[in-house]
């Protein structure tokens, strides 16, 4: 393809014509600025302190502080090797069936009405990230409130004071937004507060974005991290799709499967009518095809296994209550080490909280002290891996939080 010639643009403006012939046609090229939670990493990985301490990154880690390799991931990899009839070919644009079908019966529940009346399509993508790029193209291109692209707006979450949720300031914020508008919401485990609302706050959310003809979004990348149930983590979701109404939902295999670099993910649409939902996937069809074509096979196929298996789901859920006792035991010993020494403050906030993250009400610069001093790495905002934390280095954080604050109040 050839760069249209534009004859209004100034001289010099584009490299494609105007560069020398030793010169890279991209020597215009901005560099870009790092992606914050990975320029965490990097710099971790370049601290050759024995005591470093990375709690950045968004990913579960054992008690010795190594990635996990789940027992029934094992198990369903082995079925899949040992299958005579498995093979590699090219997944439908949808992804696999079998996938798609249980991934929709585990987040609205197999007795889901949406689903018995084929109210809901549910498509592969490529883990939650890549779901809510499908899901946000299709609503830029289709949704009613649109006319084109989308625009951004906040609406208030956490409060900083009670490192709580500012319940009031939802209310207030989904009220005042303009009929129609899609808000995006985290299903369980928020990222990155470790913030949820109660069943009773829900309720009252759900109650005004109905009242007010929102779109619920929901972004659910932890089911299964909060109360260790699969069932209870999927309660808010249920609840805007038991009231009749539509809805949006991504899912994540990454956190609870330990997934991570398979990227494995589903959209879901919930819609009024079947017809509404088989016209809905026709047209996510036709975004995937240019983009990815269809999604891998291997990660779908271990879900899937696991999913539809009793004995390896049961399993499943063992290993899930494993991970989610122990955060919350990283969460005591946090909680422990501080109030032993004397650390300044109120810290409750850090049992309050769920899932894999804590808002710690650190400020950048007392973070940037415990970088300094105590080799410990986190994102600027304050949020704290908890599965980043061990029995062993529980002291270490503490001595550098005690440290901080009481140096940089």
């Amino acid at each position: 393809m050839e760069p249209e010639s534009d004859p209004d643009r100034r001289e010099g403006t584009s490299p494609t014509r105007h560069c020398r012939v030793d010169e890279s046609a991209f020597a215009h090229v901005p560099r870009a600025p790092e992606i914050p939670v990975y320029a965490v990493m990097i710099a971790c990985s370049k601290d050759p302190s024995p005591v470093k301490l990375n709690l950045g990154m968004g990913v579960y880690r054992t008690e010795d502080g190594r990635p996990l390799l789940l027992n029934v991931v094992k198990k369903a990899e082995e079925l899949l090797f040992s299958d005579p009839f498995a093979n590699k070919e090219y997944l439908p644009i949808t992804g696999l069936a079998e996938f798609r079908e249980l991934s929709a019966k585990l987040i609205f529940g197999t007795d889901s009405p949406a689903i018995k009346e084929n109210r809901v399509t549910t498509v592969q993508c490529l883990s939650g990230s890549g779901s809510l790029r499908i899901a946000a193209d299709f609503l830029a291109k289709y949704y009613y409130q649109v006319n084109v692209g989308l625009c951004l707006r906040t609406y208030r979450y956490y409060d900083p004071v009670t490192k709580g949720l500012d319940f009031q300031g939802i209310l207030e914020d989904l009220a005042s937004a303009p009929s129609g508008a899609i808000v995006l919401l985290h299903a369980c485990a928020h990222n990155p507060t470790g913030v949820d609302p109660t069943v009773e706050q829900w309720e009252d959310i759900r109650q005004i974005i109905r009242s007010k003809g929102l779109l619920p979004f929901f972004d659910c990348a932890y089911q299964g991290f909060v109360s260790g149930s699969l069932e209870d983590d999927a309660r808010a979701v249920r609840k805007f799709v038991a009231d009749g109404g539509e809805c949006l939902v991504v899912q994540s295999y990454s956190k609870n499967m330990g997934l991570y670099g398979e990227r494995v993910g589903a959209l879901s649409v919930v819609c009024k009518t079947a017809d509404v939902a088989t016209r809905i996937e026709s047209q996510l069809k036709l975004l995937i095809r240019p983009m990815y074509s269809n999604p891998p096979i291997h990660g779908a196929a271990i879900a899937a296994a696991i999913l539809k298996d009793r004995n390896l789901f049961n399993e499943w859920t063992l290993e899930l209550e494993t991970m989610t006792k122990r955060l919350i035991h990283m969460r005591e010993q946090l909680f422990d080490a501080l109030h032993e020494r004397g650390t300044p403050g109120d810290w409750t906030h850090i049992l309050k909280h769920v899932g894999l993250f804590t808002f710690s009400g650190l400020k950048e610069e007392q973070i940037a002290f415990m970088t300094r001093e105590f080799h410990i790495y986190m994102s600027s905002d304050g949020r704290i891996n908890m599965a980043g934390l061990s029995t062993n280095t529980v002291p270490h954080l503490a001595n550098a939080i005690h440290a901080a604050v009481t140096q940089i109040p």
